[in-house]
C-alpha cells in the first residue's frame, strides 16, 4: 500500500477539489453582490425643482453660514479634530519590574 503514489485518481481528486473551490468562490461573490444590491436603497424618480425653489435653498444656506455661533462651532470642531491626541515621544523606555514570579534567586 503506497500512500504517496500519484495516479490518475490523485489528479482527478485534486482537480475536482480545486474546481469546487473556484466555483464556490464565484458563487459566494455573486451572492454577496446580489445581497448588497438588494439591501441598498433604490432611488425613486424625483421631480426636478423649479428655479424659485433653488434660489430659496441657496439663500437660506448662505444666511445660516454667516452666523457667528456656526463659525465658532466649526472652528472648535476643527480644533478638536486636529488636536485630538498628544504627541508622544518616538522612543520606548522599559523598566524592569521585579516580583516573586520573576525573581532570579
Amino acid at each position: 500500500m503506497t500512500l504517496l503514489a500519484i495516479t490518475s485518481q490523485t489528479w482527478f481528486v485534486t482537480g475536482l477539489g480545486f474546481g469546487m473551490v473556484l466555483v464556490l468562490l464565484f458563487v459566494f461573490v455573486y451572492i454577496m453582490k446580489g445581497l448588497g444590491w438588494i439591501m441598498q436603497p433604490h432611488k425613486t424618480a424625483q421631480p426636478t425643482p423649479s428655479d424659485e425653489s433653488t434660489k430659496v435653498a441657496v439663500a437660506t444656506s448662505v444666511a445660516l453660514a454667516q452666523s457667528d455661533d456656526d463659525e465658532a462651532a466649526v472652528a472648535y470642531a476643527l480644533h478638536l479634530y486636529y488636536h485630538a491626541h498628544d504627541v508622544e515621544p518616538p522612543h520606548l523606555t522599559l523598566h524592569a519590574h521585579h516580583s516573586m514570579w520573576n525573581n532570579n534567586l
